[in-house]
């Protein structure tokens, strides 16, 4: 089944102009993305609620810094398990059923949390949080690039984005203010999220799963070629610099000698000139070579992580994280755009999953060592994950020499014919035009 003919059967569905406008113009599309926004950032705020203060809590708890790394690396690696799976059912039997199981599974690990089960506990609760919090991400973002034209994913994938990381600086702002002390009410509040997300996804994508789902009649194979694996490769240099943010970040802030609501705001302080940027992030995403500002924005993510551990003073990171922000907002829309670009229309769901499964697992080795490398000397988890992201840059001028970086749209093909002919016409009156 062809983009085109899912976004032509989403029908009844009330417009949003200015998402309509960005997704291309069909309201039953704007419908759609729209709803994904909505959950996502609903979503986002429970989830980033409790996340800064995660670390510091299972200290309270007895936990080490090496099992403190154990148990937000849970989170990913049940992500890698099982986020190929989710891509795999979301081709199969739609793209609603899987977000909404994701939700109600990362609902129902929040409240555990609310027990005493001590680090094994802990472990398997966090470890149920990435399977759901998995096959949300994998399902939306296949939805997305299902029903978005091509020359504007950039622009859609660039919102949905914004949408979460709007979601975490709200988050951690209600986190901080409540204090390690009152976490467990933010486990409450964290599963209530998740389940007041499912609203939107049940509202607003009730007749695009039914169509979607029609891949199960003949389902696409998979292809794993050189351009998959060169996006999957900026994923994976993604995973390792946030997986060490995961676990290090609010202990280097803490060991600089930050307040708790210091550590909060830090997340929130990338949190919203991401958000503010991602308009603009997506246009030159949908105007410029995708390739391009993938490694431009991975080389300079990079540079950042390896940055980090050397500055003075809370005040220095937290300002060095609004600079670093503006080019994340570039990397992601990119890559997932590019991604889009690589598989046919019924092969998305799998190809989200195998690109978040390499991505989860960069991300969930890097969380669950950089506890360890962070006791034998702060900088080192951090310039680790910096050079093996740029490592992962150096095969991809090969990887994507088959890839177009830049969309052509039919505007474009319209206009290069307008200027043949205008330069045919010349030609023949014997007029030179300049090109």
């Amino acid at each position: 089944m062809s983009p085109s003919a899912a976004r032509g059967r989403l029908s009844g569905m009330r417009p949003i102009r200015a998402l309509d406008r960005v997704v291309g113009g069909d309201p039953r599309v704007g419908r759609v993305v729209g709803a994904i926004i909505v959950a996502i950032f609903v979503q986002g705020i429970g989830a980033s609620a409790v996340l800064p203060l995660l670390p510091l809590y299972l200290r309270r708890h007895g936990t080490s810094d090496g099992m403190v790394g154990a148990v937000i690396g849970a989170f990913f690696v049940a992500g890698v398990l099982t986020q190929y799976v989710a891509g795999g059912l979301t081709d199969r039997i739609g793209h609603r059923p899987v977000m909404l199981g994701g939700l109600g599974l990362y609902a129902a690990a929040s409240l555990g949390f609310l027990t005493s089960v001590g680090t094994g506990g802990y472990v398997v609760l966090r470890a149920v949080q990435g399977v759901g919090s998995g096959a949300v991400q994998v399902a939306s973002l296949a939805l997305v690039g299902l029903v978005v034209p091509l020359e504007r994913r950039g622009r859609a994938f660039s919102i949905v984005f914004a949408a979460e990381l709007s979601g975490m600086a709200i988050g951690p702002l209600a986190g901080t203010t409540t204090g390690v002390g009152g976490l467990r009410w933010l486990f409450v509040a964290s599963a209530a999220a998740a389940v007041l997300a499912t609203v939107p996804i049940v509202v607003g994508t009730r007749q695009a799963p039914r169509e979607v789902a029609r891949a199960t009649e003949v389902r696409a194979p998979l292809r794993v070629g050189g351009a998959l694996v060169g996006v999957t490769l900026i994923g994976v240099a993604a995973g390792l610099v946030t997986g060490v943010y995961e676990t290090c970040w609010s202990l280097l802030m803490n060991s600089r000698g930050a307040a708790t609501w210091q550590i909060g705001l830090s997340w929130t302080l990338f949190a919203i000139p991401f958000a503010a940027v991602s308009p603009a992030a997506g246009r030159l995403v949908d105007r410029l070579d995708r390739r391009v500002l993938a490694v431009v924005a991975t080389v300079a993510a990079a540079a950042f992580a390896a940055t980090y551990p050397f500055l003075p003073s809370p005040a220095y990171l937290m300002g060095l994280g609004v600079a670093e922000a503006i080019g994340v907002a570039v990397a992601f829309p990119a890559a997932q755009s590019l991604l889009t670009q690589t598989v046919e229309p019924d092969a998305l769901g799998r190809a989200q999953g195998f690109f978040s499964t390499a991505e989860t697992a960069a991300l969930a080795v890097m969380a669950a060592v950089s506890g360890a490398l962070f006791g034998v000397a702060r900088w080192v988890p951090f310039v680790t994950a910096a050079v093996l992201s740029l490592v992962c840059v150096l095969p991809l001028p090969v990887l994507w020499r088959g890839l177009r970086g830049r969309v052509v749209t039919v505007d474009d093909i319209a206009a290069g014919l307008a200027d043949e002919v205008v330069a045919t016409g010349a030609a023949i009156a014997g007029t030179p035009v300049e090109r």
